[in-house]
């Protein structure tokens, strides 16, 4: 049976593993590196982690703290979080990481992207694409709250950095980060319908039925999420989970 990657996705704020809604109010989940160790049991397809402080603060993830992951995670991991270099991600996949993901660095200088892509191979380099509506509710590609997206169309980033050589799309939808009320399905089913590279939807999954309808409506390669995965429901009562092998298959055949 064929089936999209299920991905969590783990912020990072210091050491700590937190959680955000709409990209603020970020509550402690726990320590990263036991998160690991879980979804190890759990046999989690991949993971996801952003250091969602690293390029505030002007710095790229900590390469330490990807070797730790490194050092423990039994599935194929991601990183991002500040990357602006090609030393910077030289040393992030020599300690293990088998992908880095680009924001706000393949906005400012999309040729970047290209640049990585050639040295690295386009199958390391992801780029994570942060939508959100702007008050007339047309959808905008958003960094951190500058106007670097501003007006810029998500459709025509997307191509943008297909053509520059981004083996890898994450559409997440700001507005719906952390909600758990669905994906933004019509906005990544227009992204994904567009490229040819393998699209990963991102922001608002709160349960496992939000999985199918984003699978069955749209053509992305993997669904990602993070409150669906650190919280025990809608409640928000923390619990690391992921869901067994026979929820994927009875989720994902019919």
């Amino acid at each position: 049976m064929y089936r999209p990657r299920i991905i969590p996705v783990l912020l990072l704020s210091g050491r700590s593993l937190v959680k955000s809604v709409r990209f603020k109010n970020h509550k402690y989940i726990g320590d990263p590196i036991n998160a690991v160790r879980i979804f190890n049991d759990h046999k989690a397809d991949q993971l996801v982690f952003l250091d969602i402080n690293a390029t505030t603060e002007k710095r790229c993830i900590s390469f330490d703290f990807v070797k730790k992951v490194g050092e423990e995670a039994n599935m194929p991991f991601s990183v991002g979080g500040g990357i602006r270099t090609l030393e910077e991600i030289r040393k992030i996949l020599e300690s293990g990481a088998e992908k880095v993901i680009l924001r706000t660095a393949a906005i400012i200088d999309p040729d970047f992207v290209k640049k990585a892509a050639l040295t690295f191979g386009s199958s390391t380099i992801v780029v994570c694409m942060d939508v959100k509506k702007s008050i007339w509710g047309k959808s905008e590609v958003w960094s951190g709250g500058t106007k670097m997206g501003k007006n810029l169309n998500p459709v025509d980033f997307a191509k943008m950095m297909e053509e520059k050589g981004a083996g890898e799309l994450i559409v997440q939808s700001v507005d719906l980060d952390g909600t758990m009320l669905g994906y933004d399905i019509a906005g990544i089913r227009e992204v994904s319908s567009m490229i040819s590279v393998p699209v990963v939807a991102l922001g608002g999954a709160g349960s496992l039925n939000d999985l199918k309808s984003i699978y069955c409506e749209s053509r992305v390669s993997g669904l990602a999420a993070g409150s669906l995965f650190v919280y025990q429901n809608k409640n928000r009562g923390v619990l690391i989970n992921y869901p067994d092998k026979k929820e994927l298959r009875d989720i994902f055949s019919n």
